[in-house]
This record gives structure tokens, C-alpha cells and sequence, in this order.
């Protein structure tokens, strides 16, 4: 098969990108992307491509729908006034603009929600280690009482080296 320079197979592509071939082709029937021919009719995937799916695929780990990603690759082009390359109408623009607004916001409300769920580990994490320490140290047979009254005198400790609300 004569390969254009700087490509490379649909099944190269899907092992860059860790999905399958079926995926890439799915996509390409969506219009997400679409890949450079062969000679043969063969698939082969330029470095913009590449770049292009990647990202899709961090869009879909993050939730956004192949609907919104899809409508977002698809924005009409408009002929560029110079004869260079073709440019995205301001219509297009603005709606793409609204478009990753929204994202933006989305991911915004999903890394508040990921902070809250690591401040909430790390306080479980802290109290975990607590019940370790004191049940190894019931068992090499310390007293309870002995262990009680050092976890009270270390509670004052913890305490202070917690951050005030205003700081």
C-alpha cells in the first residue's frame, strides 16, 4: 500500500489513541474526522487527526456527548477573503463560542465536585490512619486508657495545624 508521507493506518491510529479501529471509523461516519486515502481507499490519519481525536476522547472521558462534540467539528467554513485557508463564519463563532462556554462551565462544576470529594478522602484517609494506629497499638497490648488519653492530648494538636475558614 503507498502510504502518504506523514500518515499513518486507521489500526496505527487506534493504537495511539487506545481505542479500537471500529472507533476511529464510527467517527469518521459522524464527520469528527475525516482521514486522508490511499491509492487503495485505505484509511490514513494526518498528525491533525491525531490531535483532533485526542481531544475528542478527553471530551467523552469527561462526560460531553459525541452530539455536542460532533456540532462543535461541524461549524460551516466560510471562504477566506485572501484565498488562503478556509475560516469558520462569525455565526459559527459565536455559537462555538457558547458552546465551550458551556463546557467550560461543566468542567468548572466537575473539578468543584472532584476538590470536594478529595477534601472529603483525605479527612477519611486521616481518620483510617487514626483507627490503624490504635488498634496496632491494642494490640501489642497497651492499655486503652493509656491510648485514649493520648488521643485526646494529640486532638488539641491536630486541631491547630487545621487551616481557619478565613485563611
Amino acid at each position: 500500500m503507498a502510504q502518504i508521507p506523514d500518515t499513518i493506518t486507521v489500526r496505527e491510529a487506534a493504537e495511539r489513541l487506545g481505542v479500537t479501529p471500529r472507533t476511529l471509523k464510527y467517527y469518521e461516519e459522524l464527520g469528527i474526522v475525516v482521514p486522508v486515502r490511499s491509492e487503495g481507499r485505505y484509511r490514513l490519519y494526518q498528525a491533525a487527526d491525531l490531535e483532533k481525536l485526542s481531544r475528542v476522547l478527553r471530551m467523552r472521558s469527561l462526560g460531553f456527548s459525541l452530539t455536542t462534540i460532533t456540532a462543535m467539528v461541524q461549524k460551516p467554513f466560510e471562504p477566506a477573503a485572501d484565498g488562503g485557508r478556509p475560516r469558520l463564519s462569525n455565526a459559527s463563532l459565536k455559537e462555538l463560542k457558547e458552546t465551550l462556554v458551556n463546557q467550560l462551565d461543566a468542567l468548572d462544576t466537575r473539578v468543584a465536585q472532584v476538590r470536594r470529594e478529595l477534601k472529603e478522602a483525605a479527612t477519611l484517609q486521616a481518620q483510617l490512619r487514626r483507627d490503624i494506629d490504635y488498634v496496632e497499638r491494642r494490640l501489642t497490648g497497651e492499655p486503652i486508657e493509656s491510648v485514649l488519653r493520648e488521643r485526646r492530648r494529640a486532638e488539641p494538636a491536630r486541631a491547630a495545624g487545621r487551616k481557619r475558614p478565613e485563611e
